[in-house]
């Protein structure tokens, strides 16, 4: 295959408590690398809803989608993330019915949601990782200066537009644990100060 795929999990979602901003986390399997990709606040709920297997008493959208695909005797068989262009994730839903296997053109965000729904395999393309992945900085505490939370995997040299794009995942992930660390201290309110804020998405 000219385009080999990486098989990962879902780690983590991210809130930002000053902007309510959502970013989920993907792993790759077997390795501490990492793909951050922002999602919008619908999303990341009802990504959060199917990984905590909460149950709704009427099916949400992603749930209804999924429920579709079954009556009409579809298999999802996995999800993709197969491209990153102009800084926006392109995802891909793996479906095979009436023995053909059908490529549907999907927002991440979305076939994120179905996946953790299905139980089906979550694919990024090694070319996106290599592109926009990031591995966690080692040796933290052995160096007397502050470092950057991650750095980039690939170890080859980085055009300027990829390091600004970088940048703006580390500056994000920081402060992510800042906050967070902010928010272990204090009282509940803090967390859920943000809950009332419009979906931007």
């Amino acid at each position: 295959m000219s385009n080999p795929m990486l098989e990962v999990v879902i780690d983590s979602i991210r809130v930002s408590l000053m902007s309510q901003q959502r970013i989920v986390i993907l792993r790759e399997k077997n390795a501490e690398r990492y793909l951050p990709i922002w999602i919008g606040i619908y999303e990341a709920e009802s990504i959060t809803i199917a990984l905590q297997e909460v149950e709704v008493a009427r099916p949400l959208t992603h749930d209804l989608v999924k429920n579709i695909f079954q009556e009409l005797d579809a298999r999802i068989l996995r999800v993709e993330v197969i491209a990153l262009r102009d800084d926006t994730f392109y995802g891909n839903i793996v479906v095979e019915t009436n023995g053909h296997t059908l490529n549907i053109d999907s927002r991440p965000s979305d076939a994120l949601a179905i996946a953790v729904r299905a139980h089906v395999p979550i694919m990024v393309s090694a070319s996106v990782m290599e592109s926009a992945g990031i591995i966690p900085e080692e040796d933290l505490q052995e160096s007397d200066k502050p470092a950057p939370l991650a750095r980039r995997a690939s170890a080859s040299k980085e055009t300027e537009e990829s390091d600004e794009r970088l940048s703006i995942f580390d500056d994000f992930l920081t402060r992510l644990d800042l906050e967070d660390d902010q928010a272990d201290d204090e009282d509940d309110d803090t967390k859920s100060s943000g809950s009332s804020q419009p979906d931007e998405n």
